[in-house]
């Protein structure tokens, strides 16, 4: 039963095949035999679990419909409130800290029957590519545990492709969702910032951080999308409207649609495993009926810069908070000064170190116009090159990341190339538009993600043209070998 999808889950479930309690168990024994060699959770809650999946059983015994995610287990990204659960965003800091109120996705899963097994292992406060700088251990792709799942959202995709869970939540600055994602070989959306509510969600760059979906398959993702999406009046920035439902989108059809293929995502830097297998992709939308569109993103370049001067500042601010009196981790210290100081130097990893003063510099009186403002210029005109590159297409198509997954130790002691691992994904931050990363290959036993980018509230088109491809490649879609795992 780990191996099924959500929408295979709900079939046999209001068939009465299965009991919600019976997939509950099945998923938590997967669980309990993956977690020595993957550790994709830093909690879990067994007991809430199965009284979650008791009542959708009665639901179910009294004739009552249910929805689509009612009794089917899922897990939660750290860094998402859920009141009386651990939520430490894989921090010292928080390491204690248990949240007094739910997030509005997960009040929003409640009202659907959620049945969460724990809390997901990720980068400390969702910094980091590959989940090795969580305070508590890194998290192993269960393709190959030598190898890192990504980051900042590692547990979620680990636990999606080891079967620990059959859909996460993750949260995308940079790349979160998708980059681990694309290792991981599993289906990762960053929804259109707005349409998901950031109410509840630790913030690490408030203009940058969206929730979204992990699942297997496109379908399960247009599912919890259904499920997370709508306006939240508790967040300033949601987006106000109607949510349609996604699962409409579903149709393997792209006749007529044009495929933008932008230059700038398919030269120095992309291995020639992914660019072939995303190339290969391309072809096949062509014959589809689709056009592909040569497209420019000349500011693209530009991307990574100005988003490590924007996201340190956001964080710099938003990590003042925990100064050891409010909540958290507190030393012990002779005077408020030694206290600030000795709770914060203990509590944050060194990344999370790093990127709080590197975003107090450019901040700083005398630096602020020479860094942050100009990054803030450089992202409206990244943005102007998305709005007209969509002038000419639907959607974009480009790798997910440059390469497959590297192995653990490669990149930690190189701040850079790990920052270069979210080339591809940056700019769809900064631009605020959503992005879908699918598989579209397996390159030396690990798989190869195919990121798909389209204009504002365009996640139907994207899941539309997720789902073409995915429904003429199954085998993408696969778990990896439980050798794998270990």
């Amino acid at each position: 039963m780990e191996q099924l999808t959500i929408h295979e889950c709900h079939r046999r479930l209001t068939a009465k095949e299965i009991s919600a309690v019976e997939l509950m168990n099945a998923v938590w024994a997967q669980k309990e035999k993956t977690e020595p060699q993957i550790h994709a959770y830093l909690s879990d809650s067994y007991e809430a679990a199965l009284a979650a999946a008791k009542a959708v059983d009665a639901d179910i015994a009294r004739g009552e419909a249910i929805s689509p995610l009612a009794g089917i287990p899922g897990a939660i990204k750290d860094n998402m409130c859920m009141a009386g659960q651990p939520t430490t965003a894989a921090s010292r800091m928080l390491e204690r800290f248990v949240a007094p109120y739910d997030a509005t996705v997960i009040a929003k899963l409640k009202a659907s029957g959620l049945v969460s097994l724990g809390k997901l292992n990720m980068d400390e406060f969702a910094m980091g590519s590959s989940t090795e700088n969580s305070a508590f251990g890194p998290t192993r792709n269960p393709w190959h545990t030598d190898h890192v799942p990504g980051g900042s959202s590692g547990g979620s995709a680990a636990a999606v492709a080891a079967g620990s869970a059959l859909w996460t939540l993750g949260s995308d600055t940079g790349g979160s969702i998708r980059q681990p994602a694309s290792y991981c070989g599993v289906v990762g959306l960053k929804p259109t910032y707005g349409r998901v509510s950031r109410y509840g969600l630790l913030a690490f760059s408030s203009s940058l951080d969206q929730i979204g979906p992990l699942t297997r398959d496109v379908r399960d993702c247009a599912l919890v999308m259904n499920a997370i999406s709508g306006h939240d009046p508790k967040d300033s920035t949601s987006i106000p409207g109607e949510v349609p439902d996604y699962t409409r989108s579903l149709v393997a059809d792209v006749k007529g649609l044009k495929v933008g293929v932008p230059e700038e995502f398919f030269g120095e830097g992309i291995s020639a495993p992914v660019k072939d297998a995303v190339q290969a992709a391309l072809r096949f939308y062509e014959e589809q009926g689709a056009t592909l569109v040569p497209v420019s993103l000349p500011r693209a370049k530009y991307a990574i810069a100005a988003y490590y001067i924007i996201a340190p500042a956001e964080a710099s601010s938003n990590l003042a908070r925990y100064d050891g009196v409010s909540y958290g981790m507190r030393t012990p210290a002779d005077n408020l000064i030694d206290m600030y100081k000795k709770t914060r130097s203990e509590g944050f990893g060194a990344e999370v170190k790093r990127r709080i003063m590197l975003g107090t510099y450019v901040l700083s009186a005398g630096y602020y116009d020479a860094y942050y403002l100009k990054a803030l210029k450089v992202r409206t005109l990244i943005k102007e090159d998305f709005t007209r590159a969509f002038a000419q297409v639907d959607v974009m198509i480009t790798p997910t990341v440059p390469d497959t997954a590297f192995r653990f130790g490669e990149k930690i002691d190189n701040p850079l190339a790990m920052y270069m691992e979210d080339v591809c994904t940056v700019p769809v931050n900064l631009a605020g538009i959503p992005a879908i990363s699918i598989p579209c290959g397996i390159a030396a036993g690990l798989p190869v993600g195919m990121q798909i980018i389209g204009p504002n509230l365009s996640e139907e088109t994207l899941l539309r043209v997720a789902y073409t491809f995915e429904t003429a490649h199954p085998e993408y879609t696969r778990m990896p070998s439980q050798e794998a795992m270990g």
